[in-house]
């Protein structure tokens, strides 16, 4: 089975698809990113669906890239008899999702094969397959999928196969579409005039990009990744496409990411903004706004693409599991945790959408002060924490501390938005005050000599890095520079930042161990900088960008002992880390927090003039 690493990512905005180096599309969800997949040999093996195209004979060299700032991935196959080129892409779609691939001949001839493995429900269905007047249709339930290809196919062992010759100049297309079952099956697309319109949406896109600095290329490709994680009729932003893919291999630490977390809202609205994306910023603002809509003590920590609440976690057990990492699951029983932290990246998130020139209005305004209202009551009180452990609540450091910074991020959006309301705003300093004194107090270990996990704990968590970066303390506090130089001593592997050592004290509840957490790993980047270490601060950096594989793509962690990355792939988390690192490094942490560019400003005003 193919290294996480050595899969191209694809994307229609609206769900995704992985691409082996060897030509296979080995992970498939249709029609959007929480569905059922239909290729998932990613998870088993080739018998639970995958798509192949290859030379029939032995393949000498193969290289890859995107074509340009765009999600077009081109794979070429050299051989003794030639060479050829596979493109991959699924366009930007309307009702009916497509992923297409052309055959294109570069040298020589050769003959080719596909196989075209079809399971729904993740592997486990195998579909009534027909030809029918224009393609071939497989159906199975809700679900039918059309291929459309000017070449014969035949079934083969419950797979529709096809052999062809390709000379060089000639392209062959294959065009597979989703389709509900009971509806007729949509018209055929143009290949080449699809990879057209493609080609000029991700170039129109990426050429709205402001970051100039050293690491353009990195930061484009990385805001690429996260439009493609974007659930584009909601503006939802997944974790990243895959479940269940391991933190250790053969280990049991593998969950699905398929979903929008509330955590990733200060730092994507911070990346998209800070990088001219303001339109995208807005989206997903809104639908922030919408999904937590409602009573405050029912405001969960992530939610579907479309802002669902009902996210059962189960086990499929037909599924052997990424190089046999079992369980494999799919949703997610942490949406029902009780997490302080949240409340923090939510509120940050609508301060800084403010500052940008993204308007506020009354009603926001009101569900705003009704989360803060409710966590003036909860936030005493323990939780599961930004790590989402399930060996039981506790009174994590980082969660009060950000905790601390809804409050004042309240405060601060009160005075800049010039809200009247004095008697909340005394008492939410109070508030901060008291949790600020209790952080300082509780979480601050003089034997340790560093702020550590939850409270009376002795272990280090990386997670507290984040302290002077959102203001709780100045970065010359000894404290802070403390639990830098802890964090370099205990949680380091290789130069990169473990979140927390799994078990010591066993505070997930989880067996085994897991790799270098890349997010935390940019954060000490961040951290380096702001106490003076700026020198070391770039080469770190440097060195994390060079961890992306060579389609500029980053999971969630790496094994620096096997060279490997491990956790769900592409991930949001890592790409949003990389993008404001980079920013941070460029501007300055003060600059991208304090102020915003005037082509943020204009641009959040006209995106809010569209909408309204």
């Amino acid at each position: 089975m193919a290294k996480i690493e050595d899969y191209g990512f694809l994307s229609d905005t609206q769900t995704a698809a992985l691409v082996s180096r060897e030509g296979s599309v080995d992970w498939l969800c249709f029609p959007r990113f929480d569905s059922g997949a239909c290729f998932a040999a990613l998870l088993g093996d080739e018998k639970n669906g995958r798509w192949t195209i290859q030379p029939e004979c032995e393949v000498q060299r193969s290289s890859r890239r995107y074509r340009g700032d765009t999600l077009i991935l081109e794979t070429t196959f050299e051989t003794a008899e030639g060479a050829v080129r596979l493109i991959d892409f699924m366009p930007p779609r309307g009702n009916n999702p497509d992923i297409v691939r052309i055959v294109e001949g570069v040298r020589g001839k050769m003959r080719m094969r596909m196989q075209l493995v079809i399971r729904f429900e993740y592997g486990d269905i195998v579909p009534w397959v027909r030809k029918c007047q224009g393609g071939l249709e497989a159906i199975a339930g809700p679900n039918a999928l059309v291929l459309h290809t000017p070449v014969t196919t035949h079934g083969e062992n419950l797979t529709t196969v096809a052999e062809f010759d390709i000379a060089e100049g000639q392209r062959v297309p294959f065009v597979l579409t989703w389709f509900r079952s009971h509806e007729e099956p949509p018209h055929e697309i143009d290949a080449e005039h699809a990879l057209r319109d493609t080609e000029a949406f991700w170039t129109d896109w990426t050429n709205r990009c402001q970051y100039q600095g050293k690491w353009r290329e990195a930061v484009t490709r990385s805001l690429i990744t996260l439009k493609g994680l974007t659930f584009a009729p909601t503006g939802g932003i997944v974790a990243a496409p895959t479940t269940s893919l391991p933190e250790q291999i053969g280990g049991v630490r593998n969950w699905d990411y398929r979903y929008c977390w509330l955590r990733d809202a200060t730092f994507t609205l911070l990346a998209f903004m800070r990088s001219g994306y303001v339109e995208e910023a807005c989206a997903w603002r809104k639908w922030l706004l919408r999904a937590i809509a409602g009573s405050p003590s029912q405001m969960q920590i992530m939610y579907g693409v479309r802002g669902e609440r009902r996210l059962p976690e189960m086990e499929l057990t037909w599924l052997s599991g990424y190089q046999n990492s079992k369980p494999v699951r799919i949703g997610n029983a942490a949406s029902n945790q009780f997490q302080l932290d949240v409340y923090g990246e939510v509120m940050s998130s609508m301060y800084h959408a403010h500052r940008a020139g993204i308007t506020l209005d009354d009603p926001e305004w009101q569900l705003q002060k009704a989360l803060i209202e409710f966590l003036e009551t909860r936030w005493t009180e323990p939780d599961e924490g930004i790590w989402e452990v399930r060996g039981g609540r506790k009174h994590f450091t980082h969660s009060k501390m950000m905790a601390w910074l809804a409050f004042q991020r309240a405060v601060q959006l009160v005075d800049d938005a010039k809200i009247d309301a004095p008697e909340q705003v005394t008492r939410w300093k109070r508030i901060a005050e008291q949790i600020h004194r209790e952080v300082c107090e509780r979480g601050y270990n003089t034997k340790v000599k560093a702020f550590t996990q939850y409270y009376g704990s002795d272990a280090l968590d990386a997670s507290i890095l984040m302290m002077p970066m959102v203001g709780f303390l100045p970065p010359e506090d000894e404290r802070v520079r403390n639990t830098i130089a802890a964090v370099e001593r205990e949680l380091l592997v290789d130069g990169f930042v473990l979140r927390y050592k799994p078990q010591e004290e066993n505070v997930d509840g989880l067996p085994g161990n897991e790799g270098v957490f890349l997010p935390c790993s940019f954060w000490l980047v961040n951290c380096l900088d702001l106490v003076g270490r700026k020198q070391e601060a770039r080469q770190m950096f440097e060195r994390l960008l060079t961890l992306r594989n060579d389609l500029g793509l980053l999971s969630e962690e790496y094994d620096p002992r096997t060279k490997r990355h491990l956790g769900n792939f592409p991930q949001a988390f890592s790409h949003l880390a990389l993008v404001n690192a980079a920013d941070f490094l460029t501007q300055g942490w003060e600059a991208i927090h304090s102020h915003t560019t005037p082509q943020a400003t204009r641009g959040a005003q006209r995106a809010a003039g569209a909408k309204s």
